[in-house]
């Protein structure tokens, strides 16, 4: 139970600070000093990451990873719009 707990609160931890950055980038509607490449890096490795997890059956990083895929995604989508608003 304790390990579940721990990985858990470090996921939070994780997916707040990943949240942060994308919401900071879109409510500034600028891409300054953020790299594509970082969305697409992050994109590969979540997916494989991802795929890993399930293989392992583990629910901490299943649900861990599955989000930030869902962020870089959508920071990617936000590095876009940006791109197109300026």
């Amino acid at each position: 139970m304790g390990a579940q707990v721990v990985g858990w609160s470090a996921s939070v931890v994780l997916l707040f600070t990943i949240g942060a950055q994308v919401l900071r980038q879109w409510r500034s509607a600028t891409n300054e000093g953020v790299s594509s490449w970082l969305f697409v890096g992050q994109v590969t490795a979540s997916t494989g990451f991802l795929i890993y997890s399930v293989m392992q059956s583990d629910a901490v990083f299943v649900v861990t990873n599955a989000l930030l895929l869902l962020s870089a995604l959508t920071g990617l989508v936000v590095m876009w719009r940006n791109r197109e608003r300026s």
